[in-house]
């Protein structure tokens, strides 16, 4: 027998031992135990469950506002002239009423002299014409043409004297007055602002609030507002009118509420971040981290015989941690809370938590 002859005969006695070993199930798992030959079942995702609980939610909108005063205006003159004496301090508490500004007034006055003197002739002279009246001694026609005199020079008085009160500029109502924009001698203009006046007693605080939450907006909410320039104070106010239109731009309406301002911290202009604190009420709530957001929808894994069943909710408001759910889920559902990045609708899952240990907390 040759060498090629020995290499053939060695390799068909490896196939026929390769065979015998395959077909009396020496290598197959049809020997290895009870198990064998049964298919081998889905693998379990591991996921943590939780029932939505009802929580106490206080209805809160946050939203960013700003500071202005009860009363605000500019002070000007109504006519040209230049000023005679002024009367106020900057920043300075003032009194409705209190004269800021005096312009000069001699001309005006002058003007005042003369038509109280002319208004006190043709009264004099009228009532000297009624005697005569009497006595068929002046006719009616004349008698009504000396009353409208008179009654001309008395408007003509009037004009004056608003001419003479026009030169002395008064506090509308009781606030406290801002810078100095005029000197001694500067000459005024109408509209030229000399100073401001401003009632701090209480502020305004405007803010714009969804249309979302118009149903529920009145009169009475309590407001916290607070500023960067006193991190650590609390500003309490309440609502005090809401205004009549929404914004069609923004969707929002503008509601303002009023804040005891008597220590005069807050100022016309601040920027304010507010929360409007509604009724408190229960909600629903799940951890945020059990929501499958989907384009504009949202859903949940609910566990039910052991899988997850993908359920679509509507969510409401959140809070840190938290989501409130409108619809979609009850208290008595059993939902995925962590691990639903490994699911699909259908999974077969293993809670990993108590549920009753859950309950008892």
């Amino acid at each position: 027998m040759n060498r090629n002859s020995i290499v053939v005969v060695a390799l068909a006695a490896m196939i026929a031992a390769g065979a015998w070993y395959h077909f009396s199930g020496a290598g197959s798992g049809a020997a290895q135990g009870p198990a064998a030959g049964r298919p081998a079942g889905l693998r379990e995702v591991p996921v943590m469950i939780a029932h939505p609980k009802l929580k106490e939610f206080a209805q809160e909108v946050e939203a960013l506002g700003t500071v202005r005063a009860k009363e605000s205006v500019d002070i000007t003159a109504k006519v040209a002239d230049r000023v005679a004496a002024i009367h106020f301090e900057e920043g300075k508490q003032v009194k409705k009423g209190d004269v800021l500004v005096e312009l000069d007034n001699e001309e005006a006055r002058a003007d005042l002299a003369a038509a109280e003197a002319a208004e006190r002739d043709s009264r004099s002279l009228y009532k000297r014409s009624q005697e005569l009246f009497q006595t068929k001694a002046l006719s009616e026609a004349q008698l009504d043409q000396l009353e409208a005199t008179m009654l001309a020079n008395q408007a003509r008085v009037a004009a004056a004297r608003s001419r003479v009160n026009d030169r002395v500029i008064r506090a509308p109502f009781g606030g406290r007055v801002g810078l100095r924009n005029v000197s001694l001698g500067s000459l005024v203009s109408p509209g030229g602002v000399i100073t401001t006046l401003d009632d701090l007693s209480t502020v305004k605080l405007d803010f714009a609030v969804p249309e979302l939450f118009l149903s529920s907006l009145q009169p009475g909410l309590t407001v916290e507002a607070r500023s960067s320039a006193y991190p650590n104070t609390v500003f309490k106010g309440r609502v005090d009118s809401i205004d009549t239109r929404v914004d069609p731009t923004t969707r929002a309406i503008v509601v303002r509420a009023l804040a005891d301002n008597r220590d005069a911290r807050l100022r016309p202009g601040m920027f304010m971040t507010l929360q409007l604190v509604r009724k408190a009420g229960k909600a629903l709530m799940l951890p945020e981290s059990a929501i499958v957001p989907e384009d504009s929808k949202h859903f949940v894994f609910v566990v039910a015989d052991g899988r997850a069943l993908k359920r679509e909710i509507v969510i409401g408001r959140r809070r840190p941690g938290e989501v409130e759910i409108l619809e979609g889920a009850t208290e008595a559902d059993v939902v995925v809370i962590d691990g639903t990045l490994n699911l699909h609708d259908g999974t077969a899952v293993a809670a990993r938590n108590d549920l009753a240990a859950q309950a008892k907390s």
